[in-house]
């Protein structure tokens, strides 16, 4: 087994056995450990241990003959040839419009299609992978941010997790919202059920703000903004107030052709986590979902999204 490569920044200062973890992760780990102990890895063509660590620049290369484990060649998918709707591109990052009915993770995913479509269009490494920064459901359509670089990832999940990233959804619910209502419920992933259910003792904090755009019986559109990111919590917390999204049968929704609605519509990244990109970015409605749209509430509704933008900015 022959191989080489230059390391670059997303393979920086990481661990040479982490890095061929990677690398080489449809082989087992003995095979891994088989060479460095042979000493057939090495760094600038000096033998290195598991523990070393490299740096941007250093060549690493693995030489001399290995028993390489074989693996049948898989058939290449649609999902693998197909380019994702890229809405933003910068910072490290890749901002994407989902379609409905793709899953973000696993085989035959959005995550499939994100990593073949930059598989020659990112420096290469082999720890770094191109993957999605925060989850959406497999039903729900809209924009998800996914990484196309270390950096970018990091940057993006530090201001995550302080809440420095605002996410706003659109969605079709059973009954009429007429005002302005903040929902704060404890929620709990109940995994017999597979539900996220109420639960006062166990759950976790879940708020969101919903603003009504468009109200007819038996409907509301609403625009929510999320302040949480729990498992199905718009879903959840919707049947817990008595309005469920139209269409979705594991919550109570009533009858809805398709299925629910539910659009990952607007986020809002800081300027310093991403200033290559837009302060507020937004992701087009499905066209068949547009069009329903103005079936229910009228021609007057595509001038009011047009025109609602978050509190910071209106």
């Amino acid at each position: 087994m022959d191989f080489k490569m230059v390391i670059g920044q997303d393979d920086h200062n990481r661990r040479v056995d982490r890095i061929l973890r990677k690398a080489f992760k449809d082989f087992p780990l003995s095979f891994i450990h088989r060479l460095l102990r042979k000493k057939q890895v090495c760094i600038n063509n000096i033998p290195v241990k598991p523990e070393d660590r490299v740096q941007k620049g250093d060549i690493l290369s693995i030489k001399g003959p290995a028993e390489q484990p074989t693996h049948p060649e898989k058939p290449v998918s649609p999902l693998q040839m197909a380019p994702p709707d890229v809405l933003y591109q910068g910072s490290g990052l890749l901002i994407l419009n989902k379609p409905a009915g793709l899953a973000v993770h696993g085989p035959e995913s959005l995550e499939t299609m994100v990593q073949a479509w930059l598989q020659d269009k990112l420096p290469p490494s082999l720890s770094f992978k191109p993957g999605p920064l925060h989850r959406l459901d497999k039903p729900t359509s809209g924009i998800i941010a996914f990484s196309s670089s270390l950096d970018g990832a990091r940057r993006f999940s530090q201001a995550l997790q302080t809440g420095n990233i605002k996410k706003y959804y659109l969605a079709l619910m059973d009954g009429t919202l007429e005002k302005e209502e903040l929902w704060q419920d404890e929620l709990y992933r109940d995994r017999d059920l597979k539900k996220t259910v109420r639960a006062e003792q166990e759950g976790q904090n879940a708020v969101m703000t919903l603003y009504p755009l468009g109200v007819k019986h038996p409907y509301s559109l609403v625009y929510i903004g999320l302040e949480t990111g729990r498992t199905h919590q718009i879903r959840a917390q919707g049947a817990i107030h008595g309005h469920p999204l139209a269409g979705d049968k594991k919550y109570g929704g009533s009858f809805l052709k398709g299925g629910f609605f539910l659009h990952a519509w607007m986020l809002s990244v800081p300027e310093d986590t991403a200033p290559e990109l837009p302060r507020l970015m937004k992701a087009p409605l499905p066209r068949e979902w547009e069009n329903r749209l103005i079936l229910i509430f009228g021609d007057k509704i595509k001038k009011t999204l047009s025109e609602t933008l978050p509190s910071f900015l209106s």
